[in-house]
């Protein structure tokens, strides 16, 4: 098919190497003027315009060529321009090379590199502009074809990489990227003289043309080789880490909120994505955000990093002290930073944009504590858990972990203390598990105290817990004592909230109440009311289940042990 005189294809040419973006008129007039454009130039690219539209719609292409104020858009898929797909393989290859699939991102770069025909448009080549398209897209393989080479080097292929880059260095002569990975390759495939030899042919070359010496990387290649040791996969870069890879394990008796799972897995598999998984003290967030990322091994393979944002001692870590923790998991070398934290914090989202890892960070009290560390781009998923809302992160997706129900509490009781002494006395385990608000972390207290005294009949120990005022003195085992989680968010709250729980402690437990029951509870009017409770919601002291949303009234309630904890507060003001 004739694509129309020489003019016409200049113009099919720039927007081919434009395609999807917008070319403007002044560009097309320059590549196909080169500077001196007729009084009709604009006339003239609205007539080369309409024929291609009609060349592109004979040839079953359709309306791909759109006119857009300031100049034309050629519309055109991946698999439709060989430019497209160089550029789609080629990025894929870089981000699994950042991920540290060497093997992949060789063979995604050598697909992108065999794209390559020759000089681009060389019957063209009397148009400035598409001259300079030429030198582009020229660049753009020569780079492809060396990030190959390095990836291919990394995967083990020194051969291959010797024959195809002895052809490459005749072209660019004094590419010392290109030199270095040839010298490695050589060396590597048992041909050491020759590295010495391409070494001293690119010093003499840098020398005579340009009156320059090899770079120092290259000359420490070059000593490398000479002493023979192994160079490095490639000029400028250092042997690559394996991907880090820090979990908690994973909690063989992990019981219940599959769904919640499934959505987390669904928020964050995909990158580039914040997810808030919010609960009170022992909801068990630590636990199910942990499981998500065990399963989300082939998601990520720049790694998997959790870090808590509190100390043993229950204190909030400094941002220092947690971003320094992220940059021992990186190649990033510790002294980079100069102990600026705000340089520290670039650093790290600089070394996360360039990858896809998951990053869980466990415990934050409020927005400030990890919004310096999420990713401004990129691929990576961060995953934040906290008993707040963290209302002003933004964008993020927020997921509320569910309580245990019944059955789910009623099967980690089970696996603590075993099925059968369970099913002896069900209906006392059904009220032990009440007893514990199926909390998670309370019904774990409950279960590895009954492991431990065997002797202590479930109907017993769950008279005990039916009384309130010492229930949390019986959730303790081991280093496991639910009163200490309870005081930790009970202490992370202002005086004014813990002042109006102390309050609203006062109603039924386990038990839902509207805002007017708040109201008459705290002594404030309706508005001044519900405007607390929202705040209290954001806080995580008070929650507002769906199920209880009517067209009358929104219905709300305290978690059961902090509702207790309250009570013990309250009396103790009182007293």
């Amino acid at each position: 098919m004739s694509l129309g005189p020489l003019k016409q294809r200049l113009v099919l040419a720039m927007l081919l190497c434009r395609a999807n973006a917008l070319v403007s008129v002044d560009l097309l007039t320059e590549a196909v003027w080169d500077g001196e454009p007729p009084r009709t130039a604009r006339k003239n690219l609205q007539v080369y315009v309409s024929a291609l539209r009609k060349i592109l719609a004979e040839a079953g292409a359709g309306d791909r060529l759109a006119h857009r104020p300031g100049g034309y858009v050629l519309r055109l898929g991946e698999g439709e321009l060989d430019v497209l797909r160089f550029q789609a393989l080629a990025r894929a290859g870089r981000e699994a090379a950042a991920d540290g699939d060497a093997e992949r991102a060789a063979r995604l770069l050598r697909d992108a590199r065999m794209l390559w025909a020759g000089v681009p448009l060389p019957e063209l080549a009397s148009s400035e502009p598409l001259r300079a398209e030429a030198e582009r897209l020229a660049a753009r393989h020569l780079a492809v074809c060396e990030d190959w080479a390095e990836a291919a080097l990394e995967a083990g292929h020194a051969r291959e990489v010797t024959e195809t880059t002895g052809d490459l260095v005749e072209q660019y002569p004094l590419r010392e990227r290109l030199r270095a990975t040839q010298m490695t390759a050589l060396h590597r495939s048992g041909r050491r003289a020759e590295a010495l030899a391409a070494y001293d042919e690119l010093r003499q070359n840098l020398s005579r043309e340009l009156g320059l010496s090899p770079s120092p990387v290259l000359e420490s290649l070059y000593r490398s080789i000479l002493a023979d040791k192994a160079g490095p996969p490639g000029a400028a870069r250092t042997v690559r880490r394996r991907p880090p890879v820090q979990l908690p394990p994973d909690l063989a008796d992990f019981t219940g909120r599959e769904e919640t799972v499934a959505e987390l897995l669904q928020v964050t598999e995909a990158g580039g994505a914040v997810g808030v998984v919010v609960g009170p003290a022992g909801a068990g967030k630590t636990a199910l955000t942990v499981r998500a990322a065990h399963r989300l091994e082939n998601q990520f393979p720049g790694g998997r990093i959790f870090v808590r944002l509190h100390g043993d001692d229950g204190v909030p870590r400094p941002l220092a002290s947690v971003t320094a923790e992220l940059l021992g998991h990186t190649d990033v070398p510790t002294e980079a930073a100069h102990g600026d934290s705000g340089r520290a914090t670039a650093l790290w989202r600089a070394w996360l944009a360039d990858r896809k890892v998951l990053v869980v960070l466990d415990g934050a009290d409020d927005e400030a504590a990890v919004r310096p560390l999420l990713p401004g781009t990129g691929r990576s998923a961060v995953v934040v858990t906290a008993r707040t809302q963290l209302a002003g992160l933004a964008p993020a997706h927020r997921i509320q972990v569910p309580l245990l129900t019944t059955a789910e509490a009623l099967d980690l009781l089970g696996r603590l203390i075993g099925a059968g002494r369970m099913s002896c006395d069900r209906p006392a385990a059904e009220r032990i598990v009440t007893a514990c608000g199926s909390l998670p972390l309370a019904v774990r207290a409950a279960g590895l105290k009954l492991a431990v005294l065997r002797h202590l009949p479930l109907a017993e120990y769950a008279d005990r817990l039916s009384d309130t005022s010492a229930v949390l003195d019986e959730l303790v085992v081991g280093d496991i004592d639910v009163r200490s989680h309870m005081a930790d968010q009970w202490g992370q709250l202002d005086e004014a909230h813990r002042a109006a729980l102390q309050r609203l402690a006062m109603l039924p437990l386990s038990g839902t109440f509207t805002v007017e029951e708040a109201a008459a509870a705290l002594g404030w009017g309706q508005t001044e009311a519900r405007r607390g409770l929202e705040l209290m919601i954001e806080a995580g002291a008070v929650v507002s289940p769906r199920s209880e949303v009517t067209a009358h009234a929104t219905a709300y309630s305290l978690p059961h042990l902090l509702h207790l904890y309250a009570r013990e507060a309250a009396s103790a003001a009182g007293s």
